[in-house]
């Protein structure tokens, strides 16, 4: 019986995710603050609060975990004027994202053992920006290097690697344009991830990567006319 642990399980990507999951047989829980709509286990968490993280581990009681996937993450990637940005708001995007899959991380690792894999959700944002999204961006720039970081420490019993979504909707009410920019032809979908989900998992031979799924955008040059 294969187990994992997807945090931010009630949002869209997280509740993709274990949809898929589940479909292939794994007994999964979701770490959230939200129940949402799913086949897993629930367990009401903030991962960005240490004493919470550990109460989520303490009342799921497994013995062990084949899979973490570290999606939760506050979704606005906007913080207004940096010199407007509080401390506390940009502490707020920061442990949602950097220091709940640190503090995830450390709980889950005792419960892997050989075979078991971690799958950080970074952004194509960690890679290029919008005006006033510093929070968000730096959250997920220091992802990335906390998933090499990882690979490198918890090799080769466990694998860590990212994926870097781009435009994930379940929109349907899109413009011809919004999916042409796009080289692949249209946007993506939350079943795009739970695809490179399940290839990272079972990738034996790869650790401390980041797939970039986004139909290609961030390969595309842009220039105005």
């Amino acid at each position: 019986m294969k187990r994992a642990i997807v945090t931010g399980g009630a949002g869209l990507i997280g509740a993709g995710i274990i949809k898929a999951l589940a479909r292939d047989g794994w007994t999964v829980a979701s770490f959230d603050l939200e129940e949402g709509e799913s086949d897993a286990q629930h367990v009401h968490c903030d991962v960005g609060d240490e004493t919470s993280v550990l109460g989520a581990f303490q009342e799921l009681g497994w013995d062990s975990l084949d899979l973490l996937v570290n999606n939760a993450g506050i979704a606005s990637p906007t913080n207004g004027p940096i010199h407007e940005l509080s401390l506390a708001d940009w502490r707020k995007v920061t442990d949602s994202h950097l220091t709940g899959a640190f503090l995830m991380t450390r709980s889950a690792v005792p419960l892997m053992s050989k075979g078991a894999s971690i799958v950080n959700m970074v952004s194509t944002r960690a890679f290029m920006s919008e005006p006033e999204t510093e929070a968000y961006a730096a959250s997920k720039g220091g992802l990335v290097a906390l998933t090499h970081a990882l690979a490198v420490s918890l090799g080769p019993d466990i694998r860590v690697n990212a994926i870097a979504p781009g435009w994930i909707t379940n929109d349907t009410d899109l413009r011809e344009k919004d999916h042409e920019q796009h080289p692949v032809g249209r946007v993506g979908n939350p079943g795009d991830i739970a695809d490179a989900i399940a290839y990272l998992a079972k990738a034996g031979f790869v650790t401390g990567q980041v797939l970039v799924v986004d139909g290609g955008m961030t390969k595309k040059m842009i220039y105005e006319e």
